[in-house]
């Protein structure tokens, strides 16, 4: 790894401010892409740089992306003048920690050339031309993130990231109707991840899904006891959860960039749902898109419960926001990049298993729609109001399942929906994402997911 300047950064800095600390990022990323059999191009890119933060009457930033050492203290100097303007000057210190970690992976990214990647997303687009799909685009990225991270506290921390990404979007065309598919797949690890998918299988009976849900007929308005699948749980999670408790939101610091939260101005805790509800972000678990051991300020990851018991429980934090609160971060603080700052973000955000079998969620349901997967939704900027479309649906009649519908739609909000919630499935899957965030905007990687939920008189269209 090179960063050999970050300890003179970091003896510099230091010198000249109560807290500092100095993050080196090396990033590569390869992205190959088709669309309706046409081979969109390679994009393969690098960067490397440092950031920097320094506190005294105020926090500041600054970045170089030089090995030069007099370039990077006159960026360093422009941020310590800055720190002694009057302004916000509490930051979360923590405790010292020295540690090395990685992800692991055991088919390197490194050993795939630039022909087996081509290989594998051709082959997609591919089996997609092959059932009969009208629209069909693929697109895989890949990247390695090689980073060190030192503060004035004593800590230095080395992790090695390696992160697979696959997007794919297929549309069909059914008796003149319409309906499309996108689905996203990501893992942090090697080329293993790819070769188990299976992609192949999921984007044929994908398409056959499709088929059948255009043909479909529409539900008649009204109320129903409806069973969602992890799809829709983990988009849930994701935005009705994990979004509202990112605390930069809560505080207004978000407003005009990515939104707000319906939790500003509330006494905590604050009850959003039954129960039985119980929404994490968990940073720990191996294997997820969204893994890290650290975050990007240095801190040891660990689960967090956002609500518990249908409440309010924990906000997700950075050191900044920690240190506004008086309290430890929980690791939130991430960048996309070497010259953004590490911000509130989620990483594996999921409604935690219940005890349910699958088929025991039919039991007592005697008019009902089984919604397995969306196929387009959205949510205010508070993260209050939402909708979710279906995509492959089901009636349910006297606890069976009894024809599909097309398009069923959830249109409710974020209390609604969990207060509806009466049981939760004991399956648990996921689905990987890019979340957007600030300004500039930087995306991280996330996983969202959840399991089977049963929830009770909810209005359909």
């Amino acid at each position: 790894m090179d960063g050999d300047l970050i300890h003179k950064i970091l003896d510099y800095a230091s010198s000249r401010s109560k807290f500092a600390e100095a993050r080196y990022m090396d990033l590569v990323v390869n992205q190959v892409g088709f669309r309706n059999g046409e081979f969109q191009g390679l994009n393969f890119g690098s960067e490397h740089g440092y950031a920097v933060r320094v506190v005294n009457r105020s926090i500041s930033m600054a970045y170089s992306d030089s090995n030069d050492w007099n370039r990077v203290k006159e960026s360093i100097d422009r941020a310590i003048e800055k720190s002694n303007f009057e302004g916000k000057n509490r930051i979360y210190e923590g405790n010292p920690i020295k540690d090395t970690w990685k992800v692991k992976a055991s088919k390197k990214l490194e050993d795939y050339s630039i022909e087996d990647r081509v290989a594998i997303v051709r082959e997609n687009d591919a089996a997609m031309e092959s059932s009969g799909a009208a629209v069909r685009v693929n697109s895989m990225v890949d990247k390695q993130i090689n980073q060190l991270y030192v503060n004035s506290t004593g800590s230095e921390i080395r992790g090695e990231i390696s992160r697979l990404f696959y997007f794919y979007l297929v549309g069909v065309v059914e008796s003149g109707e319409f309906e499309q598919s996108t689905e996203q797949f990501g893992s942090s690890s090697g080329f293993e991840y790819i070769e188990k998918l299976d992609l192949r299988d999921r984007i044929e009976q994908d398409i056959n899904e499709l088929h059948q849900s255009a043909a479909a007929p529409r539900i008649n308005p009204g109320k129903f006891d409806i069973i969602v699948g992890p799809e829709i749980s983990g988009i849930v999670a994701h935005e009705s959860c994990g979004h509202p408790t990112e605390y930069d939101r809560i505080i207004g610091r978000e407003g005009a960039q990515a939104g707000e939260s319906f939790l500003t101005g509330k006494e905590f805790p604050l009850r959003i749902g039954s129960p039985v509800v119980n929404v994490v972000d968990d940073p720990t678990m191996d294997g997820s898109f969204g893994f890290y051991k650290y975050d990007d300020e240095g801190i040891p990851s660990r689960k967090r419960y956002l609500y518990k018991k249908g409440e309010t429980n924990e906000f997700i934090l950075n050191r900044e926001s920690a240190a506004q609160l008086g309290i430890e971060s929980n690791a939130g603080g991430r960048s996309s990049s070497w010259n953004l700052e590490p911000l509130a973000r989620m990483s594996t955000t999921y409604i935690e298993p219940g005890d349910y079998k699958f088929d025991d969620l039919f039991d007592g349901v005697r008019r009902g729609v089984y919604i397995k997967s969306f196929t387009e939704w959205n949510i205010d900027d508070i993260r209050f109001n939402e909708k979710y479309v279906g995509k492959e649906a089901y009636l349910i009649t006297d606890g069976d399942i009894s024809g599909r519908v097309r398009r069923p739609t959830i249109e409710t909000n974020t209390i609604k929906f969990y207060s509806s919630v009466d049981a939760i499935g004991n399956d648990l899957q996921f689905s990987a994402g890019m979340c957007g965030k600030g300004d500039p905007e930087q995306g991280v990687d996330v996983w969202m997911g959840g399991p089977h939920m049963r929830l009770r008189e909810v209005y359909l269209q």
